[in-house]
């Protein structure tokens, strides 16, 4: 009851944007399941272009987007790896009128078996999905401006 007591006391923009963040994290997740990686790029990337959103005029700040991933990825049964946040991330900063760069990274572990992990940055600063030994982790190419 707290936390929808909690809800209702925030600014109709906290609340739009915390329901606009937890529907996109579970599409996202759902795609993750269902489609192959390339269909899920081409929608992810539809998605993010096509929809004029009124925040588009009135930017909301990166730290509220990051906020809004993290409390909705902290009430989403089995939480939300690291790509499907960064992800959901990217479609919010897009509708914001933000230039995201998605990025995936590989790296070996000190035991030898295979990692990746996936961040958002902008403007050369990681705005989600930073890790203490990020730098371990070998950028693949990125997808911007590729036909898929």
């Amino acid at each position: 009851m707290k936390r929808l007591h909690n809800f209702l006391k925030m600014t109709n923009r906290a609340r739009v944007l915390l329901l606009a963040a937890s529907i996109l994290l579970t599409g996202v997740r759902l795609g993750l399941l269902l489609l192959p990686f390339c269909n899920l790029i081409k929608l992810v990337t539809r998605i993010s272009e096509g929809f004029l959103h009124s925040y588009a005029t009135n930017k909301v700040s990166l730290g509220q987007i990051v906020w809004a991933v993290n409390v909705v990825t902290r009430y989403m049964p089995g939480g939300a790896k690291c790509l499907a946040r960064a992800l959901t991330t990217q479609i919010l900063m897009n509708w914001c009128g933000y230039k995201p760069e998605l990025r995936i990274g590989v790296a070996r572990s000190e035991t030898g078996t295979f990692e990746a992990h996936a961040w958002v940055e902008y403007q050369g600063r990681v705005v989600m999905g930073y890790l203490q030994d990020l730098p371990r982790f070998v950028p693949l190419p990125s997808l911007e401006g590729v036909k898929i």
